[in-house]
């Protein structure tokens, strides 16, 4: 029993010792590598919790990380382009995957306007109410729309022109950057992430693989369990701080009245709160959904007597690790679905 058990801790200890460096940016992306590489090696995740990836500026160690790194994961300059340089001459030697980019990704442009479009009714959709079988979902995919058309498009060549694939060259300055908060951008990325560390560590390729199909049941899981959830705030319109949460209203059917500040985190100028607190006042809406650095000034000038629900896009309290992903699908549901309850 004790040579057994002196086996396979050298056994495990050689797969530590031989597993990939691998260097993450965000919390949600962390999650995920660390999923593919559970029983393998651990992801260095770059952005503290709690810094912005919108402007993050490295640290020593930070850097050094980049340097020794044998694969990056992260998002991309989309979100974070104040690392796209220390990304490109640090991690010069490295495999670098910016997930944002990688093929399938399903993007939405950024909505600039204050207000927006109202979601369609998705008749298309072959009812909500029945999600037992993905499959009979008809692709979900397919429903994600250009918010600044408020069309449903179904033929094939605009379809493309909305949900632009890795390769297809895209301008990053027309789409939403939070595509991490569309559960079936996770299942895509587990696998992109499964098959790049497969071809650097072909000795755990197969346990890479069986921990991706893992993670995208998990994913699966949590996206059935957030949609029921979300059964309480169907007809619900919110208006939100920061247009952070698109990818996740399309995915799940829901209705923000407005943003009042747009996907890049920007300060929302007097006439754009003025504009949104008209909006909310005229629509009736009684709840404003905040990321939890939010300035208690910007609710009152919205009117003051909206009601506030936190919502964290990347999970910051969420507990590190392989599970963080699928409790941040439903954390996030759960919070918007008692938003102004």
């Amino acid at each position: 029993m004790l040579r057994l058990s002196l086996t396979l801790s050298l056994l495990g200890s050689a797969a530590w010792a031989d597993a990939p460096k691998v260097v993450t940016d965000i919390s949600p992306v962390t999650s995920l590598v660390a999923q593919v590489m559970k029983g393998v090696g651990e992801p260095f995740q770059l952005l503290p919790a709690g810094s912005n990836p919108h402007d993050h500026a490295l640290r020593p160690s930070e850097a050094q990380a980049l340097d020794q790194a044998n694969v990056v994961f992260w998002i991309g300059d989309a979100l974070s382009p104040n690392l796209d340089k220390a990304v490109d001459t640090l991690a010069g030697d490295a495999t670098v995957v910016s997930l944002f980019d990688a093929e399938g990704t399903l993007h939405l442009a950024s909505r600039d306007s204050v207000i927006f479009e109202a979601h369609d009714d998705h008749d298309d959709h072959d009812d909500h109410d029945d999600h037992d079988d993905h499959d009979d979902h008809d692709d979900h995919d397919e429903e994600h729309h250009d918010e600044d058309h408020g069309d449903n498009h179904h033929d094939e060549d605009t379809h493309e022109d909305e949900h632009h694939e890795a390769g297809h060259g895209h301008d990053h300055g027309a789409d939403d950057p939070h595509v991490w908060l569309d559960p079936e951008n996770a299942k895509i990325w587990l696998g992109v992430i499964a098959e790049t560390l497969a071809t650097q560590d072909t000795t755990n390729a197969d346990v890479y693989r069986a921990n991706a199909a893992e993670g995208q049941a998990m994913v699966d899981q949590a996206s059935e369990t957030a949609r029921d959830l979300l059964g309480a705030a169907e007809g619900q319109t919110f208006a939100v701080l920061h247009d952070a949460f698109q990818y996740f209203e399309s995915r799940f059917d829901l209705t923000a009245l407005g943003a009042l500040s747009d996907s890049d985190a920007t300060s929302p100028s007097p006439a754009r709160m003025a504009a949104l607190r008209d909006a909310i006042t005229e629509a009736g809406v009684t709840c404003v959904i905040a990321e939890p650095q939010f300035d208690p000034r910007l609710i009152e000038a919205l009117g003051g007597t909206l009601s506030v629900t936190e919502v964290d896009p990347l999970g910051t309290e969420l507990a590190a690790g392989p599970g963080l992903y699928p409790e941040l699908v439903v954390e996030t549901a759960r919070r918007i679905a008692g938003c102004g309850q």
